[in-house]
């Protein structure tokens, strides 16, 4: 029987201060799998807000019951103990017949160490020893977290009977909000569903050039909206995209994304705006064209598709691109692998310098 192993873990002691901590955990029981961590992403996006104190979870509670928060009541307190859920592990013991030590998953189990795992209840994915473990941190919830994406623009155009992944943007233009880690695997995922072209548009020079390096069209904001009325042309006045995705945590990004649509046409939205949405106008190009909005988040795929798919699919469908494009992925995306016991510093530096980046990735000791 293997012994106790102590487990450091990276949280939010305070606003501005990230920490390691540590605990002790037993063995892994009847049915569970022992991991190490290999590497572990970390999501600018989402767990900054944590750092920044700017987490609805920190002044709210949601309450689950009636799908709302409730203000005034803080569901999380400081400080933060777990964060991050891009995780990439090895099996070091096995108590679950169809998971042998020495396999490598993709997994959501946070910026630790280890960790036991049940698989009657965390969605495991063993990785083909073809794809690069450092790729694993993928698997588990940003690439499902795009492909959900995907999955609610083919509900879109096709309904929920939609024959295969991706149908609803074959041959089809694409507009992508954000070349961030999510808008580019959007953006591949359209790539790979063989849209007739995948226009991808940020402010970063930086992204963009990485998007350029992927075979994706990048542009400015602004560009890319002219583009999409200029270009795309379906008759008459009918102009513009069928669909856009956005990305980017920017109500302007919102607005501008209801300016490259063609009436009727659909925003799939898959960002985060958490000081809310005041550049938006709803008055606008929604009121007058007749348009969509479409928020796509990962705790559900679209309605009346929920017992062909779930996250296991959408994972096996992240794994089948890194097969295809891991290389690239590995090369354009990864800007930074930083030592796990260095991560707090690196996420001052984070924020005191905002260096370019696209993704961060803590390694685990080896």
């Amino acid at each position: 029987m293997s012994e106790w192993r102590h487990i450091r873990s990276l949280g939010v002691e305070r606003p501005g201060e990230a920490y390691l901590h540590g605990y002790d955990e037993g063995p892994p029981g009847p049915g569970q799998v022992r991991l190490k961590m290999l590497y572990t992403g970390f999501s600018a996006g989402t767990e900054l807000t944590f750092v920044k104190n700017t987490n609805p979870y920190l002044h709210s509670r949601w309450d689950a019951g009636r799908g709302v928060f409730v203000p005034g009541e803080a569901q999380q307190h400081y400080p933060v103990p777990f964060l991050g859920y891009m995780e990439s592990g090895r099996v070091v013991e096995s108590n679950a017949g169809d998971y042998a030590p020495g396999d490598v998953v993709g997994a959501v189990f946070g910026h630790k160490s280890g960790h036991t795992a049940d698989p009657f209840h965390d969605v495991l994915t063993v990785l083909p020893p073809e794809i690069d473990p450092i790729l694993g941190i993928y698997v588990g919830q940003m690439g499902p977290i795009a492909a959900n994406g995907i999955l609610h623009a083919d509900a879109e155009m096709l309904g929920p009977d939609t024959p295969f992944f991706g149908a609803g943007i074959r041959d089809r233009p694409v507009l992508v909000l954000g070349a961030g880690i999510v808008g580019l695997f959007v953006a591949l995922f359209a790539q790979a569903a063989g849209a007739s072209e995948v226009v991808i548009a940020d402010p970063s020079e930086f992204r963009r050039m990485r998007a350029a390096c992927l075979g994706l069209t990048p542009m400015t904001e602004a560009d890319a909206c002219n583009h999409a009325k200029a270009r795309w042309h379906h008759g008459g006045d009918d102009r513009g995209a069928d669909l856009v995705f956005q990305t980017r945590a920017d109500s302007g990004s919102l607005h501008a994304a209801m300016q490259a649509l063609r009436p009727q046409g659909t925003v799939i939205d898959l960002a985060f705006y958490q000081g809310g949405a005041d550049r938006l106008r709803l008055g606008e190009e929604f009121h007058h064209n007749g348009l969509n909005l479409r928020c796509a988040q990962i705790n559900r795929v679209p309605r009346g598709m929920a017992t062909a798919w779930d996250k296991r699919r959408l994972s096996r469908e992240t794994v089948k691109l890194l097969a295809a494009r891991g290389a690239e992925i590995r090369a354009q995306l990864i800007t930074h692998v930083v030592p796990m016991e260095e991560a707090p510093g690196f996420i001052r530096h984070l924020i005191a310098e905002r260096p370019e980046f696209l993704q961060i990735v803590f390694k685990g000791a080896d």
